[in-house]
């Protein structure tokens, strides 16, 4: 790597640690647990991923999104259970890649992916509303102007300075600048230090204080397994994102082991469960950070914060990182997807709109979820009413079907419609030379045809069978007439 190349990385990995702290600070706040067990796990989940993981650039800490479900954990059983929760939900992590089922991303359509964006864009956005309230109410007066005034500043130094140079990542020249002025006017204004003191050790290797028997496993095996689904459903849909963006192709299978090794490590050391970080990784990336180098730095950064820098960390302006988080926000936001909303079909504007609503309202799995099953069962639908039949009159005066499509759950009553038992010749053929079996449907419909003509002193016979086909048909034990 080139010196340019060591700077750029060096200084956007710098930049994500600013965007990491209070992110990772307010996420352990959301999970009941202490900030410096979000930030550990920010350092060891960031830097390990970095090393081993399979998508340089990509920026991943103690994530919201898996913060958010143990809440209740917490609140019943204490932190050591969510402990040996992370260290469970890395192990299930590390499984899949070790598996090799990364590749079921494939089955994330696109508009789920624009909805997924969307979404965590908006989430983003709204957290940074938090910045606005003190003591759970509305900042007013001055306090407000400060704030305003200063976020406002934030923004136009990152969207004006690439404009002048390139030399510094704007949202670290914004941080800092933002940050002295304030020293320097003695604004009355909220800084990372009155979120929570970072100041620490460095964390200690011990196994959680829970016992290890049937009981514990019972309670947080599902919390182990939510946030496993969440940690690797945001991962590989942020490494796909970084993949379009940089023109690259990451290893997905390798980067979900290296976040479950990471996880479980973070567990070991006292630090919460994380994942790839959208926000951070679009910080990342827009300033620059294309290597493992930057990951890494961001990592190590946040032990140095924590270690030795906490006194002039903490006097970070919250405006100054509210302001370019708003950024990220905004630029994360796929704007493309609203002005295509009348272009692509229906299906595929309510699988955006959907994914959208309810990764803001629950969470990204069920947005996830529920986007998959949407476009899933419009594609059955699609693919179900294209079934066809081309029909002719053999030289001995037999019917000849000759049905084009796939025969499945939904197309299965189109099929049966194709044929008409009663008006046919005494003998008939079911050509099935472009016909495809997908399922047991498929199976049971090929029956009920055959009864159709038997139950009407008729014969169907069967010809043309792919290997496949044939195969599914031995398997039921299905008697049908075939050549």
């Amino acid at each position: 790597m080139q010196l340019a190349g060591i700077r750029n990385n060096v200084l956007a990995g710098l930049t994500s640690s600013f965007a990491l702290v209070p992110e990772c600070i307010a996420f352990a706040l959301v999970a009941q647990v202490n900030p410096l067990m979000g930030l550990y796990g920010a350092f060891i989940i960031c830097t390990l991923t970095a090393i081993f993981g399979g998508r340089p650039g990509m920026i991943s800490g103690a994530a919201g999104s898996m913060a958010v479900v143990i809440v209740a954990l917490v609140v019943q059983h204490g932190a050591q259970y969510l402990l040996a929760t992370v260290i469970l939900s890395g192990a299930l992590m590390l499984l899949f890649g070790v598996l090799r089922l990364a590749k079921l991303i494939r089955m994330v359509p696109h508009p789920v992916m624009l909805g997924f964006v969307n979404g965590l864009a908006i989430i983003i956005a709204m957290a940074q509303l938090e910045h606005f309230k003190q003591d759970q109410q509305w900042l007013q007066g001055t306090p407000l102007l400060v704030m305003s005034a200063l976020v406002a500043l934030t923004m136009l130094i990152v969207y004006l300075l690439p404009r002048l140079t390139k030399a510094v990542p704007p949202a670290l020249a914004a941080i800092l600048g933002v940050g002295l002025l304030s020293q320097l006017l003695h604004l009355p204004t909220r800084t990372l230090g009155d979120m929570a003191a970072i100041a620490g050790e460095l964390p200690a290797l011990h196994l959680p204080d829970v016992p290890f028997n049937l009981d514990t496993l019972l309670i947080i095996l599902p919390y182990a397994a939510l946030m496993a689904v969440v940690g690797l459903l945001e991962t590989l849909l942020t490494l796909n994102l970084t993949d379009d963006i940089t023109e690259t192709r990451g290893q997905p299978d390798k980067e979900c082991v290296a976040l479950g090794a990471a996880n479980i490590v973070s567990g070991l050391f006292g630090g919460m469960g994380g994942c790839a970080m959208i926000g951070q990784t679009m910080i990342n990336l827009s300033s620059g950070g294309r290597s493992r180098l930057s990951g890494i730095t961001s990592g190590v950064m946040i032990l140095l914060f924590i270690l030795f820098l906490s006194p002039w960390i903490e006097r970070i302006p919250l405006a100054a990182l509210v302001g370019v988080m708003f950024v990220v926000a905004q630029q994360t936001f796929a704007w493309g997807s609203l002005r295509v909303l009348g272009k692509v079909p229906r299906n595929d504007a309510l699988v955006i709109i959907a994914v959208t609503v309810i990764t803001v309202f629950t969470d990204l799995a069920v947005a996830v979820l529920c986007g998959i099953v949407i476009a899933a069962l419009n594609f059955a639908w699609q693919h179900a009413r294209e079934i066809r039949a081309e029909q002719r009159l053999g030289s001995a005066g037999e019917n000849i079907y000759t049905p084009h499509g796939t025969l499945f759950f939904a197309s299965t009553m189109n099929f049966q419609a194709l044929f008409d038992p009663l008006n046919d010749p005494e003998h008939s053929v079911l050509d099935c030379q472009h016909l495809h079996f997908s399922d047991h449907s498929a199976i049971a419909a090929l029956e009920a045809l055959y009864l159709r003509y038997e139950k009407a002193g008729k014969q169907l016979e069967v010809i043309n069978l792919s290997q496949r086909n044939r195969t599914l048909l031995r398997r039921a034990n299905l008697a049908v007439p075939q050549t």
